[in-house]
């Protein structure tokens, strides 16, 4: 199931980032789980981390605590977005292209998961694909003329989820009217997110765009709260359960995978990095094999202009 792991029999580990001095890292959804700690680890290592969350409160508490637990010192600052409103990230990423001089890596790190039941964004999007999807689309659309200038690089995590419901995109029923399901809808929204960074890196190739690396991962099990908040009860009951086993990993084990993507030098775009062990849960992070409907290229170019159209919005390559 496991490739060879290239960072040996540890995989790979914080240990190897040294310093980010005058590295500067947006990143979505850092208020709790692997997004925090994925900040919190890039901004001991001296870099300048600018988180887009939803709550400004929750934002607010998360700097106090990274400034207590880390230094004052640290350069750490929120924009507030929400995915789920076009609106939302249009406004954020206006803002981030404003005070944001450059951006050494994009992280799509927030998502939803397991909603209970068929719910739009107030764009008309079922939940799921509005956020994890679309939302992360457009963000990355709109940010990517800075992400180019910086020579950075847009890393998306997605979820060993994406091989769990159909293996292509229901293009002709997009906000599951018809056959919604909770599973079901999170897996297509985590499998449009990977194909989208295959696609990206075609796209860029085919346009002489070396200058930006695209990278998709995935966490594992982690202990987080991402079924705690859009879940439904039997869903986060099964899952608090699981926290307590050993089969589930800490969050920050969790955010390595995102933090190699977006730190180490040399990663090969082609790979799909994350935990290595049974099942792809945890143990050492690595590259991960991928299912090869994830890569299908007739649907993923369909995909993407399906995409296009939907954010109002073409890619600037």
């Amino acid at each position: 199931m496991s490739i060879k792991n290239q960072f040996g029999k540890k995989g790979w580990t914080p240990d190897r980032i040294t310093s980010l001095k005058d590295k500067t890292f947006v990143i979505t959804g850092t208020t709790s789980g692997t997004g925090y700690e994925a900040a919190k680890i890039l901004l001991s290592k001296g870099a300048k981390v600018v988180m887009l969350n939803r709550n400004p409160k929750k934002s607010e508490d998360t700097i106090a605590t990274l400034k207590q637990e880390l230094s004052d010192t640290i350069d750490v600052s929120n924009i507030r977005m929400d995915l789920a409103e076009q609106a939302s990230v249009k406004k954020a990423a206006e803002e981030v292209l404003k005070t944001v001089p450059r951006i050494d890596a994009l992280m799509c790190n927030a998502a939803i998961a397991q909603v209970p039941k068929q719910t739009l964004t107030v764009d008309g999007f079922e939940s799921q694909l509005g956020v994890n999807h679309y939302g992360n689309f457009l963000l990355q659309a709109l940010l990517y003329p800075r992400i180019e200038e910086s020579k950075g690089r847009i890393v998306t995590v997605g979820s060993m989820g994406y091989n769990l419901g159909i293996k292509t995109i229901q293009f002709d029923d997009m906000n599951w009217d018809q056959n919604y399901s909770p599973n079901g809808v999170y897996s297509q929204s985590k499998l449009a997110q990977i194909m989208c960074v295959y696609e990206l890196q075609d796209r860029l190739k085919k346009a002489g765009k070396t200058d930006v690396k695209a990278y998709a991962c995935h966490p594992g099990a982690s202990r987080t709260s991402l079924i705690k908040t859009s879940g439904s009860l039997v869903t986060r009951f099964v899952w608090q359960i699981m926290k307590l086993t050993p089969m589930v990993q800490s969050a920050e084990k969790g955010s390595y995978p995102e933090l190699m993507c977006a730190t180490e030098d040399d990663l090969d775009q082609k790979g799909f990095y994350g935990p290595t062990g049974r099942g792809y849960f945890k143990g050492p992070v690595g590259e991960c094999s991928l299912e090869p409907h994830a890569k299908d290229k007739t649907v993923a170019k369909k995909l993407w202009e399906v995409s296009e159209k939907a954010i109002g919005l073409k890619w600037n390559l």
